[in-house]
């Protein structure tokens, strides 16, 4: 049977490959994007929905979709504060899953961060924590929460950090093993393919996926 994804953060690192990878799945006959303004993308399956995250209550009926795929996020630095960050990090996620699920979503699955914990002394952290919570109680048959390292992909804006970083990966990936392989960096496009196979599965309830999946 064919289904419905509704992809919000289509134009981030992984929600970029994420929605040519939902495009080319024959598993969706359609594809929902939630977005500022209009991709630069053509397709049959695309179904473009405008917003900017505070109409949602508004925009319900055109929220309906089987899966979410959820890659919203920013950082400190973007945001500016951090009533900023926890509004997109927080509130834009969590407003999304209810509004989702009130239209009938079954499956939630979003883009977390490692370390993600209400006791972490990083504020970052905490909120993707908070997030966790609240989007595992809103009520889908489903919820996968994925927990990636340092992303690496080519990014529209620059990050000093994360390039000088990314250099550095090739030197350090053997030091990642064991109890430190849920640290290795990962590739956005392997995170997407991640939300892909999830979807694909009948896994009920709430599950925290740190990455590379295990096979």
């Amino acid at each position: 049977m064919s289904r419905t994804a509704l992809v919000a953060g289509p134009t981030g690192l992984v929600g970029r490959s994420l929605v040519r990878r939902l495009l080319d799945n024959p598993l969706y006959a359609r594809v929902k994007v939630l977005t500022r303004r209009p991709l630069d993308i053509e397709h049959l399956k695309i179904v473009t929905v405008i917003t900017d995250y505070g109409d949602l209550a508004k925009l319900q009926p055109q929220l309906a979709a089987d899966d979410v795929f959820c890659g919203l996020g920013t950082t400190m630095r973007k945001a500016g504060s951090r009533a900023a960050f926890e509004r997109v990090d927080y509130h834009m996620v969590v407003d999304l899953a209810r509004a989702a699920r009130a239209a009938g979503a079954a499956k939630f699955l979003v883009v977390s961060a490692v370390g993600a914990s209400t006791r972490s002394p990083a504020f970052y952290s905490r909120v993707k924590a908070r997030m966790e919570q609240a989007v595992s109680e809103a009520g889908f048959e489903a919820v996968h929460i994925l927990r990636p390292s340092l992303l690496l992909g080519e990014r529209a804006e620059q990050r000093i950090a994360e390039d000088l970083a990314q250099r550095l990966v090739p030197l350090l990936l053997p030091l990642f093993v064991g109890p430190l392989k849920k640290y290795r960096p990962v590739r956005a496009d392997d995170v997407a393919a991640a939300m892909e196979k999830l979807a694909a599965g009948d896994a009920k309830g709430v599950h925290v996926h740190h990455l590379p999946l295990d096979d």
